[in-house]
This record gives C-alpha cells, structure tokens and sequence, in this order.
C-alpha cells in the first residue's frame, strides 16, 4: 500500500458530562463540582496534573451553571460579575509570579465575594506561589478539588475515548498493552493516541501492539 502523508485534521473531541468518565482518581472532584451552591466563600479551586481532565470537568460546569468561562489572561479590566452570576476562569497558574498579571484574578476574588457570585478557578499542579500576600491569603483559603493521576479504569476509558475522537476502533489488545507500556498520566495517553493515528494514516497500517510498540520505542514513552 502506497505511503500516506499525514494530514493534521481537526480532533473533535467530546466534551459533555457523558463523556466524563468519574472513578476513583476524580471521583472526589466531580462531586465537589456538582455542589458548587455549597462552596465556602462560593469558589473552588480545581487542580491536576496537564491532561487530567480540568477543562473537561470546568466545562461540564459552565453549561450546568450558565458560567461565563475565561481565560486567566483576559480576565484584567473585567467587569465586576453580577450578583449571583457564575464565572469561569481557567489556567490561573499562567498568573503566578508576576505582581501586574496577579492583581486582577486578587481584584475578581474579592468582586466575586461581594457579589455572591460563583468562581471556579482551575490550575495546573504544582500552583507556584503568588508574588501578592494577600492574593496568596486568598487562594490558600479557597477550598480545592484534585484530580489525580488516572488510575486502570480510567485511563482505559479515556483512551477509548481518544481513539473514537479519532474514529478509530483499538481492539481490546491493543488497549491492554498500552496500560502495561505506556506512562501513566492523561498527558501520555492523549500524545501516544495523536501519534499512532499519524503513524497509522501515514503508512496505512493496523492498529496493533506492533505498531504501538515502534511508537512508543520512537517518542520515548515506553515503560520496558
């Protein structure tokens, strides 16, 4: 069969709470974030590591609450939320360490108390440390959810959810090799699932523990 160049489509991946997938390792989180008209203060702090799943479950909850979502970095010169509004703000570690891009998130905390406004705020673990004090005050006070790294029944799921994003059909197999030999983090699994979908259009071949096996030896990502 004749060499395919490989040509980066656009991925659509499912993001509604049907494909969240909740076990042990975001069991805990998941039902903080459905009882968000109970958050302390009515904020919460959703942390994991890259590709745990943070945007998917903020996601989840802006539609469920009608939240207005941001980005960390366009939330400098924001309106003060309405009472009772929801609000959205993703990536806040992107803020640390610089007193000009910290003031405004300090600046939101405090405008959403006084509203009484609902604020989920997600970040990237380890969150360094602000520069402001009282910024850090805030952030310490502010209750947090974890995810944590994806134990077998989910990192199961969420490759079988990247494969059908992709429209492609893993066998059973092939899935179980991937959980013994790959790195164990939703990070890896969304990079080893990218390249074998190139690597299959490109040479026209199955997808099997063979090929698994070349890709994974070729970006570094084996664990034999």
């Amino acid at each position: 069969m004749p060499r395919q160049l490989p040509i980066d489509l656009p991925v659509i991946e499912a993001t509604g709470r049907d494909a969240f997938f909740v076990a042990p390792a975001n069991a805990d989180a998941v039902a903080l974030i459905d009882d968000s008209g109970n958050w302390p203060g009515g904020r919460l702090l959703l942390s994991g590591p890259e590709g745990s799943g943070k945007s998917h479950l903020a996601a989840i909850w802006a539609t469920d609450t009608g939240a207005t979502a941001l980005a960390a970095e366009d939330i400098a010169g924001l309106a003060p939320p309405a009472p009772g509004a929801a609000l959205l703000v993703e990536d806040i570690h992107l803020l640390m360490g610089s007193r000009s891009r910290e003031e405004p998130l300090f600046h939101l905390l405090n405008r959403a108390a006084d509203a009484r406004a609902r604020l989920l705020l997600t970040a990237r673990e380890p969150l360094p440390a602000p520069v402001l004090p009282d910024l850090a005050t805030r952030l310490s006070a502010t209750p947090r959810a974890r995810l944590h790294a994806p134990d077998d029944a989910l990192l199961t799921a969420l490759l079988v959810k990247l494969f059908d994003d992709r429209q492609l059909a893993p066998t059973p197999k092939l899935i179980a090799y991937l959980l013994v030999h790959m790195e164990r983090s939703s990070a890896a699994a969304r990079r080893t699932v990218a390249a074998l979908d190139r690597h299959q259009l490109a040479t026209g071949r199955k997808l099997t523990r063979k090929l698994a096996r070349e890709v994974l030896d070729g970006e570094g990502n084996s664990g034999t």
